[in-house]
């Protein structure tokens, strides 16, 4: 994959901290390496409100076109989502490429796609994104190619393309709609076996921890949205059978039309028993991404699910203690592990884990903790039950 040059640009609004913008331009920075490109320059501005035709104000646009210019950069990539009419003018002024956060993360979706499923799934969510910017991109064209003679085909060209892609994203619904279908069948196939579906936020470790419980190979990289396809395993503890599936991860402000498009896989989240809910406890952010992880979960009716909090990554927490002569309240950096542990443990459940999925610490009062709940669901269902179960593997679909 050929490396391309890209500068960022986020607006923070002035009822933000100053220090928001830098954490979402950290993760927008992922995001772009994710999908192929460095990232050699940021641009920040603080504003009432985003510009209705540009994003950032005049004179901060007019200093990033300049960078652009001199610099050989081949995309500028904005930290929300732009309106068709942001996308013309900006085009206008770049002569570059430019790219919001949606088609920089559905661009890394189409990438990571392998199954029919998934690529079904991303190409709906990229006809409904494109649908609405078509005249942008004729627009572009017209540009590239000098205008002459192509005004009036081009509106006729617009219309035609909308047409096509109004009876692609029916057909791709359509598909959807069978896919949906099929996995329902698979879903009931599997009886009444308690089923666990790891959650959490995108490059919390979900992969790595499935491939620790199972003892599988499912694909886990140091990368955004590593895993696209939902993957289902049997698994047992002791004596004891279950279903666990390792989901697509979430990111704030992902994409509407990627959740609706994914909703056959995500539907794995709702039909599950039990939720184990990984979190990255050496992000800086995590509660931030903890809460949106939350709020998609309440999205998809399964706020109110037996939920396990399994914090990783403690291998990589750091914290700075405070001076005993600093007077000024405590931050988030300055609790020590030990102290965040009796923090979350008091205030969420006894259901809350702290482990290394790298280094597998604790992964044995994870496996008791999963047992547990396993063990309670299993038995409300089945009270005189021995925890005989037939031969599942004509029941999972990989």
């Amino acid at each position: 994959m050929e490396i391309e040059k890209a500068v960022l640009v986020g607006v923070s609004l002035k009822s933000e901290p100053e220090t928001k913008v830098d954490e979402y331009l950290d993760e927008l920075e992922f995001l772009a390496e994710t999908a192929g490109a460095e990232t050699v320059k940021r641009f920040k501005q603080k504003l009432d409100s985003r510009h209705p035709r540009t994003f950032v104000g005049t004179g901060k646009l007019k200093e990033i076109v300049e960078y652009v210019g001199n610099n050989d950069i081949d995309i500028v990539i904005f930290d929300d989502e732009l309106s068709p009419s942001q996308i013309k003018n900006l085009d206008r002024e770049f002569k570059v490429r430019v790219l919001d956060r949606t088609s920089l993360i559905l661009d890394i979706f189409a990438y990571r796609a392998r199954t029919a499923v998934a690529k079904t799934q991303v190409e709906l969510a990229q006809y409904q994104y494109l649908l609405p910017r078509l005249a942008g991109l004729w627009t572009h064209l017209e540009r590239q190619r000098g205008g002459i003679g192509l005004r009036g085909p081009g509106e006729k060209e617009i219309e035609t393309d909308r047409r096509i892609i109004r009876d692609k994203i029916a057909k791709l619904k359509e598909d959807l709609k069978k896919i949906d279908r099929q996995m329902q069948t698979q879903r009931k196939n599997r009886g009444k076996i308690v089923r666990v579906a790891l959650v959490g936020y995108t490059n919390v470790g979900k992969s790595t921890l499935m491939n620790l419980i199972t003892k599988a190979d499912v694909f886990a990289e140091n990368k955004l949205f590593a895993t696209l396809d939902t993957t289902v395993r049997k698994v047992a503890i002791g004596n004891l059978p279950f279903l666990l599936t390792d989901t697509v991860g979430f990111i704030r402000k992902l994409p509407h039309h990627l959740v609706e498009a994914f909703k056959s896989t995500l539907d794995e989240v709702r039909e599950a028993d039990l939720l184990l809910h990984v979190v990255d406890v050496s992000h800086s952010g995590f509660e931030e991404q903890f809460d949106i992880v939350n709020q998609t979960l309440k999205e998809l009716d399964s706020s109110d699910k037996t939920t396990i909090i399994v914090f990783n990554k403690i291998d990589l927490y750091t914290y700075t203690p405070k001076d005993e002569h600093d007077l000024t309240p405590k931050e988030k950096f300055n609790y020590s592990l030990d102290e965040l542990k009796q923090m979350w443990v008091a205030n969420m459940s006894e259901n809350t884990v702290f482990i290394s999925a790298k280094n597998k610490t604790n992964l044995e009062e994870l496996r008791e903790k999963v047992y547990a709940e396993v063990r309670r669901i299993h038995t409300s269902r089945f009270p005189f039950d021995d925890f005989y179960y037939p031969d599942l593997d004509m029941l999972i679909e990989e």
